[in-house]
């Protein structure tokens, strides 16, 4: 697909107004740390996340600067914007329950499973000659494992209020990846 074949198809428009009130709502966090019980699962998914969601605005980022669709340059300035706000929301958390930011090395081994995003499919989206239908494919892999990684976080923690965000990354990301999947396709 050509990067001018990426428009406005029918409800695309409408479907990026609901996806930015998703996105507002995932990003919803509490203000100050919660004093509800947290488990190793809690603090692990946390630090999982935060470096997830790094890579997702560094994606973003390249989104919202380079895209010229203006619904994906939306969707990818939406995305950056929410996830930074996360991340500043769960290095909160952590600071609250005295956690470091991130933990050992290799450590996330066996947690999950789900595979970081290749560096180097990150820095060879800079560069690439079909940005738009590399972004999205990149973006739907990117945001398919945060839902994956928050549908599995679900059943494992102890903190009501990070099992509250996880099933919210769950809905919103995989309505993201639905709407990237129509926006690649259209």
């Amino acid at each position: 697909m050509r990067e001018s074949t990426i428009r406005e198809h029918g409800g695309v428009t409408r479907r990026l107004v609901v996806l930015g009130l998703l996105l507002v709502v995932a990003a919803c966090g509490v203000a100050e740390p919660a004093s509800d019980p947290v488990n190793a699962e809690d603090v692990m998914f946390v630090q999982m996340m935060v470096q997830h969601h790094r890579q997702g605005i560094e994606i973003a980022g390249l989104g919202s600067a380079r895209a010229r669709t203006p619904e994906l340059k939306t969707l990818a300035a939406a995305v950056e914007k929410t996830q930074q706000d996360e991340v500043e929301m769960m290095l909160r958390w952590l600071h609250g329950w005295d956690q470091p930011l991130t933990a050992a090395s290799g450590s996330h081994d066996d947690h999950g499973g789900l595979p970081e995003t290749d560096r180097e499919r990150i820095k060879a989206l800079r560069d690439s000659k079909t940005f738009e239908r590399d972004l999205l494919n990149l973006m739907i892999e990117h945001q398919g494992v945060a839902a994956r990684m928050a549908g599995a976080h679900l059943t494992a923690g102890a903190n009501p209020e990070v099992e509250r965000w996880a099933g919210q990354v769950e809905a919103s990301r995989t309505e993201q990846v639905r709407l990237m999947r129509a926006m690649l396709t259209s």
